[in-house]
């Protein structure tokens, strides 16, 4: 390995309380095929949260490293942030 992690999923934080997992999937679905979308909390939660967190697996690894260029983009009204995560559940 070269440094870089083979990894295939990345997890996005600081994510508007609003946001869906439809327009995630949207937004990073443009970067890659993506196998897996999470959410958390999931849509229709009845509580209220302060933000939201997700996990998109992809099928290809060199997607990851496009995702992490969407770091400080700002969506709906916060700036994301996108970093690698190791992939164990």
């Amino acid at each position: 390995m070269n440094g870089m992690p083979s990894t295939t999923v990345i997890q996005i934080t600081n994510l508007s309380s609003s946001v869906s997992s439809e327009q995630m999937r949207t937004l990073f679905g443009f970067l890659g095929d993506i196998e897996e979308l999470r959410l958390y909390p999931p849509d229709h939660t009845p509580l209220s949260f302060s933000s939201k967190v997700c996990y998109i697996k992809y099928q290809e690894p060199s997607s990851v490293g496009v995702a992490q260029h969407l770091t400080n983009t700002v969506f709906i009204d916060r700036a994301l942030i996108v970093v690698p995560c190791a992939e164990d559940d």
